[in-house]
């Protein structure tokens, strides 16, 4: 009889089990879900909707919502709860929820804060007055900005918002646009950042070579980066030829005749943190936390590498967490910064504490536009399409060898313009292309890794949902959808002259020949463009 309650104890305990372990398995068949779309040319509809419809309607924040629903709309098959949760839970939710999101986001708040105590304390505007003295041209002033973007090749979030701060005053008095301001402080950040031995990106890149020398690599791979190398030469000659074309002309054009620094109606950063409260500012009070930012963050950036915990300079460059160091830096130097305007007697401490949702404020447009693009990147994860893109390139990289690094430079063109991510576009083709050079051409594997990072970063350049590109508009304080329309142009010129320089440097495999024909061959173009313009005005 016990034998038989045993039995039947043990019968409706193994019930109970299966029972409570029933919820567990659907929910792992959940975790396991995979959408009908995943990795296919469907994948790549949200972001090209987003982009088509910011471009039409000039309204970014719609546009990118828009490409973020039909994102939940193709991952779940046309179910209206499965999309509601997939677009507010794993998305919106989901990526401010990220830990390294999150520190981006708080480095963009501190960011803005000091540019408003740097406005406030009156060291934005003794830099007027000294750049009135010592830069008396507009190609003077462009050429300043392009100076300073180089700098400062840290990180290209970093770059973006204080070439922005420091030079805005001094191109607003030279009646330069704010969409030029935005092109030259956008096309100095990541290009510059990807050719910086000793840059967060530098960092990232060598992290996604395994099985080699990263860092080695990256630094062979320096010259044939043409895309970056070629923006740089870009801006200069525009500069010194004054050739623009494009919406940019129109814009420059109403600057200089007519001092409309944005042209458009819609000017979000039109006043903000303009206002100075000091008279006592000197230029020491933008140089100083300038300077205090750049050292803070190099230091926050090394120390999340473990420099302090015995690893190398290098080692902790490299292993390095942007989000985390710039963050913790950019909060050091705010600090600094407040202790050194207390100790001049520029600002008194409500003052400075008055900064703080000002420049919060400031920064919402931004913040904004980011998170929507950090959705929109996270519908496009979920419906495979880097795993589209990377299937595409490597079934048609077959017997192309010569040719490899240019369909390589414009997969990654394609694949960073759609997600608005460079980094995520080199991480996925440089192990690609390791996996096919290592060990056989390793001069083609450093070319084809260098179109890898040169196409990401003109898609990233290219794109409206780029980070970077977002945060250029921030810096300039310009319609972000202003600066879009009027970058394009130039960076396709730059694109299609360094997708040549590829086709040659695939048969010359040399930089030293490939590098001089791309120079020579942008040149060429901006002149042609320059003499077309002029022939048609005439």
């Amino acid at each position: 009889m016990r034998n038989m309650k045993r039995k039947i104890v043990w019968t409706l305990s193994s019930a109970m089990m299966m029972a409570l372990c029933c919820p567990a398995v659907v929910f792992a068949a959940e975790e396991e879900y995979v959408p009908s779309m995943y990795a296919t040319f469907w994948a790549l509809i949200p972001p090209v909707v987003a982009i088509v419809l910011a471009l039409i309607t000039k309204e970014v924040y719609s546009s990118l919502f828009i490409g973020i629903l039909i994102g939940g709309l193709f991952y779940s098959g046309l179910s209206f709860e499965t999309t509601i949760t997939h677009v507010f839970q794993d998305g919106i939710i989901g990526v401010l929820s990220d830990s390294y999101n999150v520190g981006i986001l708080v480095f963009l708040v501190v960011l803005g804060i000091m540019v408003c105590l740097m406005n406030k304390a009156g060291g934005s505007a003794a830099f007027g007055r000294w750049a009135e003295v010592h830069i008396k041209s507009r190609a003077g002033a462009q050429l300043a900005t392009i100076l300073l973007g180089v700098l400062i090749f840290i990180d290209d979030y970093f770059n973006c918002l204080t070439v922005g701060s420091v030079m805005r005053p001094v191109t607003d008095k030279h009646n330069i646009s704010r969409a030029k301001l935005s092109y030259l402080i956008d096309a100095t950040a990541a290009p510059v950042c990807i050719i910086a031995p000793i840059s967060s990106w530098a960092a990232a890149v060598t992290g996604f070579v395994e099985g080699e020398d990263g860092l080695s690599i990256f630094v062979r791979a320096i010259p044939y980066n043409f895309y970056a190398l070629l923006t740089i030469v870009m801006m200069i000659v525009l500069v010194v030829l004054k050739v623009d074309y494009g919406p940019m002309k129109i814009h420059e054009k109403n600057a200089q005749e007519k001092g409309d620094l944005y042209t458009t109606s819609d000017r979000p950063y039109a006043n903000a943190g303009e206002e100075v409260v000091s008279s006592k500012g000197k230029v020491i009070d933008l140089i100083f936390p300038i300077v205090s930012l750049i050292i803070a963050c190099v230091i926050g950036m090394i120390w999340s590498g473990g420099f302090f915990a015995g690893e190398s300079f290098i080692d902790a460059f490299s292993n390095s967490d942007a989000s985390v160091g710039l963050a913790v830096g950019s909060f050091f130097a705010f600090v600094i910064t407040i202790l050194f305007y207390l100790i001049r007697g520029v600002m008194k401490f409500n003052e400075c504490m008055s900064c703080v949702p000002d420049g919060f404020k400031a920064m919402v447009p931004a913040i904004l536009i980011l998170t929507l693009a950090w959705t929109l990147k996270a519908m496009t994860d979920s419906l495979g399409a880097a795993e589209f893109v990377a299937g595409a390139m490597e079934n048609a990289a077959g017997g192309l060898v010569n040719f490899l690094p240019a369909i390589i430079f414009l997969v990654g063109c394609f694949l960073a313009f759609a997600t608005g991510t460079s980094w995520g576009t080199f991480g996925i083709l440089i192990p690609i292309v390791v996996a096919v050079f290592a060990g056989t051409n390793e001069t083609m594997m450093i070319i084809s890794i260098s179109a890898c990072m040169a196409g990401a970063v003109c898609g990233d350049h290219c794109s409206p949902i780029s980070d970077t590109t977002i945060m250029a508009s921030a810096g300039a304080q310009c319609n972000h959808v202003n600066h879009v329309s009027t970058q394009l142009p130039y960076a396709i010129t730059v694109a299609a002259v360094s997708f040549v320089t590829y086709l040659v440097a695939g048969f010359v495999q040399t930089a030293f020949i490939a590098l001089p024909a791309g120079i020579v061959l942008m040149i060429l173009t901006l002149f042609i463009l320059r003499n077309f313009g002029e022939g048609k005005e005439a």
